[in-house]
């Protein structure tokens, strides 16, 4: 398997899905962000071997674990199985990224070489991410995060395993669950009211996730913003919802006087090769 091929595959798959992804997209059931969903992306076969190429020690993720999520990821390419290097330079490709970007309705997206905030993500039994919106630019704050694109590997994943996608209201109150299924692709608009998480894993096998994002040059909105991950609890959550009010002032207000943000020293050591995007 080759990168030449996954960009074959997943051009095909999207642009045999095209009639549902722009009917989602433009018409959003459960929650205000704008969103689609595309299974059976690839051949299950090339989909297990993704998943067994994923790295199962933590040892070699970075880890996160506060109030706000428990998780771990991995930006760092280099020293990864080939097939998942090839399946992120594969989303990475031109092709797929004006398809997707054409497809949404959107104009002029390009990938981060960085992967800043993407590349692998896994999860275990008890990690969680509670309800966010993602930074608003990439790790130079020089342009601004507009597609998060999530892509599910693990095998025979149910519903009740946790783990699930969730994309909430803007009042944080009510949650549109979306399970992370075997060889899933979710491709969703990131912006300063797409609050969106990931329920508690209740199973013992690693959830594992492909997550890319897209990026433009222009605010999505009338005016240059920005803002950093902010957090809030779950409607249940009172302590950390109050909690994370505090935390996301003192964390935009230390970025905007120190230029400094999370995970910023978290991206990938080798440079993709550049496209002209």
């Amino acid at each position: 398997m080759t990168k030449r091929n996954l960009v074959l595959m997943i051009s095909q798959k999207l642009t045999s899905s095209s009639r549902s992804i722009i009917e989602q997209w433009s018409k959003p059931k459960g929650t205000k962000t704008r969103h689609a969903v595309i299974d059976n992306l690839l051949n299950p076969s090339i989909c297990q071997e993704i998943y067994n190429a994923f790295p199962k020690d933590t040892k070699e993720y970075n880890h996160l674990k506060t109030f706000r999520e428990r998780k771990n990821t991995s930006a760092y390419l280099p020293g990864q199985n080939k097939i998942l290097s090839d399946l992120i330079y594969a989303f990475q490709d031109k092709k797929i990224v004006n398809l997707i970007t054409n497809l949404v309705g959107f104009k002029k997206l390009f990938p981060d070489s960085s992967l800043y905030a993407g590349g692998l993500s896994l999860m275990n039994k008890g990690d969680f991410l509670n309800p966010h919106i993602d930074n608003s630019h990439d790790k130079d704050r020089i342009n601004y995060r507009r597609l998060n694109i999530l892509f599910y590997v693990s095998p025979d994943w149910k519903i009740k395993n946790g783990g699930n996608f969730e994309l909430w209201n803007e009042e944080i109150t009510k949650p549109k669950t979306i399970p992370s299924f075997f060889n899933r692709l979710i491709i969703m608009e990131t912006n300063k009211k797409s609050w969106h998480s990931v329920s508690p894993v209740k199973f013992s096998a690693p959830r594992c996730c492909v997550s890319i994002y897209l990026y433009s040059k222009e605010s999505p909105q009338s005016y240059e913003y920005f803002h950093v991950t902010s957090f809030d609890g779950r409607p249940n959550e009172k302590i950390k919802r109050t909690l994370s009010i505090v935390d996301n002032n003192l964390r935009n207000a230390f970025a905007n006087l120190f230029k400094v943000w999370r995970g910023k020293s978290l991206s990938n050591k080798k440079t993709f090769k550049k496209n002209n995007y």
